[in-house]
């Protein structure tokens, strides 16, 4: 969880000063999130666009594909799109920014396909079916696997799914009502077995696509997943 700042110094009507404990980033995103005021929002997006670091700029880019209608034009579970997503994320930030890997990459004792092996791969994943719910999350699963990119692949292939599912079926994911470790878990474990990932998943979907707040919030999470604890 990100953390604004770990203490915050105050100064007393005696004119001393003091340290004291103040909120995570994200308990402040959800506790202003309840607020019933027509600036929350305006807040917010001061509040988080304010992070300068890498995963910040990233996140500002996400906020803005998300509300500039650019996902409208663009095919859904195809690898362009998937390319174009992480372009947007990225651009600026990564020179590898929506460029297919060419390097064999690992992450703790999982290794994802090997680069030579990647194109047919991916085209495999592009032609694999997604008209349901099951056949959708199979796709994710797959192209999870394939880890196409060099870094920013969780981030970008959360909104590639979403995209998905709101085209197809008229749902997204509700991605608060997904914990972290648990998500990260199913993912890991789904190389075997796909059930846990996809029972989470089917009970975070919703039908509110075409809701800001939900779509915002599915951005923080996604982002969250990815930071280290």
């Amino acid at each position: 969880m990100t953390t604004r700042c770990s203490q915050l110094k105050m100064t007393s009507a005696d004119g001393k000063r003091y340290a004291t404990d103040c909120f995570a980033e994200d308990d402040i995103i959800q506790l202003v999130r309840v607020i019933p005021s027509k600036k929350s929002e305006d807040f917010l997006d001061w509040f988080v666009y304010s992070d300068n670091t890498l995963d910040g700029q990233s996140k500002k880019k996400a906020y803005t594909l998300l509300e500039s209608g650019l996902l409208d034009s663009m095919k859904p579970g195809t690898v362009k799109c998937l390319q174009q997503i992480h372009a947007f994320l990225f651009g600026g930030l990564y020179d590898f920014a929506g460029k297919i890997r060419t390097k064999t990459i690992s992450k703790g004792n999982t290794l994802f396909c090997l680069a030579e092996h990647l194109h047919q791969y991916l085209l495999t994943v592009e032609g694999m079916p997604d008209t349901t719910f099951d056949e959708i999350v199979d796709k994710y699963i797959e192209m999870n696997m394939a880890h196409p990119f060099m870094e920013g692949n969780g981030r970008s292939t959360r909104i590639w799914l979403d995209l998905m599912l709101k085209k197809r079926i008229g749902l997204c994911i509700d991605w608060s009502k997904i914990g972290k470790h648990a998500y990260l878990e199913a993912m890991i474990e789904s190389e075997r077995n796909s059930d846990r990932i996809r029972d989470l998943l089917r009970k975070a979907l919703t039908d509110k696509i075409d809701d800001r707040e939900t779509f915002m919030k599915g951005i923080d999470y996604s982002y969250y997943y990815e930071q280290e604890d």
